[in-house]
């Protein structure tokens, strides 16, 4: 039987810091100013809670509803059972899981990414860069397989370690160090970029209105963010709702984690352009935002030293506590399926985790005109990084997510899903249950459409 959460603090520091990565830092507020400003945060936030918050709720009941097992396709099967349906819809778990493993077979190597700036940016590296100089930093990085595989291996150690000392010791101990190192590491971020940039500008960028650019296409980026943001399909909500005792409600909890994790987006976006229009710099986003563009900014500014070194300690923030989250749900589903300890089944899954990990690794480097899957059209000049990404993102999480509003909404017993929610059988059941039944396939499905065809 899995332990339960030490307290509901705990599980909303887990569930914020799995959320709240990378792409919330990085993607999310070019987005916003590119796609006009408010106008797009609006019609984002609409997504984040109309049909990420559903999904989130969905999962957690899921979890806490098959508590039997911690892993996402034990859970899936246990609920499917109780409601007469067959258990094969374990599988949907299982695809959750493939998903968030493929993952992390990249991820570790961008979260190594980050330290390595850390590192870089504590020593003076970026002092006085020229944009040629921090490029050539940048590819020098990446073009360097024995730095990638050190970063990438320390990330991995990390990650197995923490996960190994199971939900109290070890996932709990760390969120409560990372996450209020990530939010203070904001807060620093966000007044000195209001001191040394141009926060006016930046804050016309991200807010002021322009309806004339949400175009269809827009929107739809808008919907795809919404629902990669909060992390659906991942099997994580799953995992961490089978760790929720019966006093804990859903519905309030998922709608603190969506906001929290839009906040941070938001935010992000005052602490990266205010400095960006100050320096007259490339408008970016990705990799090229962070690791190139802002370490021009940093090597010029009074203090960059300082705080360039807490804008990339709040990046590995991020990052390490959605590796953690990402990790146990694999290992969660290792253990079930092999039938070993968790410290088995996170050693285990971690070696392979590590060992496939470095086909990222040397995409970049030794690997890079490898294109693994060039005999289909749509991969053919994809590198393993590539092709990794392409998958999870485009065709696995969404028939995970699809499949499972399937599942929540038409096969999962009613009456026990909405003692899950804890929700009286009135308007706002009534609600969720149109949006998981109707609204969020439909969504689902256009994000599939335009991920494959776009």
């Amino acid at each position: 039987m899995p332990q339960n959460w030490s307290s509901r603090l705990s599980f909303l520091l887990a569930s914020v810091g799995f959320a709240v990565g990378l792409g919330n830092i990085w993607r999310f507020p070019y987005l916003a100013g590119e796609n006009g400003g408010s106008a797009f945060v609006l019609v984002y936030l609409l997504f984040a809670f109309g049909i990420g918050m559903p999904l989130v709720m969905s999962e957690w009941a899921i979890g806490r509803r098959g508590s039997g097992t911690a892993s996402a396709s034990g859970s899936l099967a246990e609920v499917a059972a109780q409601a007469g349906a067959g258990r094969a819809w374990g599988s949907v778990g299982g695809i959750a899981v493939l998903a968030v493993f493929m993952l992390m077979l990249f991820y570790t190597t961008v979260t190594g990414w980050t330290m390595d700036y850390f590192a870089r940016g504590a020593a003076g590296g970026f002092s006085r860069i020229t944009a040629a100089e921090s490029q050539a930093i940048f590819a020098g990085l990446t073009g360097n397989p024995a730095r990638l595989a050190f970063w990438h291996t320390v990330v991995c150690v990390l990650t197995v370690y923490i996960n190994s000392r199971g939900l109290h010791a070890g996932i709990e101990r760390a969120v409560k160090l990372l996450m209020p190192a990530l939010f203070a590491c904001m807060v620093v971020m966000v007044g000195y970029a209001a001191a040394v940039g141009d926060f006016g500008a930046a804050a016309r960028f991200l807010l002021e209105p322009d309806f004339s650019r949400l175009t269809g296409e827009a929107v739809l980026t808008a919907l795809g963010q919404a629902f990669f943001s909060v992390g659906i399909a991942m099997a994580v909500h799953i995992t961490y709702g089978s760790f929720l005792d019966r006093r804990t409600s859903i519905p309030r909890n998922a709608f603190i984690v969506v906001g929290a994790d839009s906040l941070v987006a938001l935010l992000a976006g005052f602490a990266i352009f205010p400095i960006v229009f100050a320096h007259g710099l490339p408008l970016n986003s990705g990799e090229g935002l962070v690791f190139e563009t802002l370490p021009i900014a940093f090597g010029d500014l009074p203090g960059g030293r300082l705080f360039g070194s807490v804008f990339f300690l709040l990046l590995i923030a991020a990052a390490m506590t959605s590796c953690i989250s990402n990790f146990a749900p694999i290992v969660a589903w290792t253990r079930d399926r092999f039938d070993v300890s968790h410290t088995t089944a996170a050693l285990a899954a971690g070696v392979a985790m590590w060992a496939l990990g470095l086909g990222t690794v040397f995409s970049f480097n030794l690997l890079a005109g490898f294109h693994p899957l060039s005999f289909i059209g749509l991969f053919a000049e994809r590198t393993i990084y590539e092709s990794l990404d392409f998958i999870m993102s485009n065709v696995l999480l969404p028939a995970g997510a699809f499949l499972t509003s399937i599942f929540i909404g038409w096969i999962a017993g009613r009456e026990g899903i909405r003692e899950e929610l804890g929700l009286a059988d009135g308007p706002a059941f009534q609600v969720w249950r149109a949006l998981i039944r109707y609204v969020v396939p439909l969504a689902v499905a256009a994000i599939f459409v335009g991920g494959v065809l776009g």
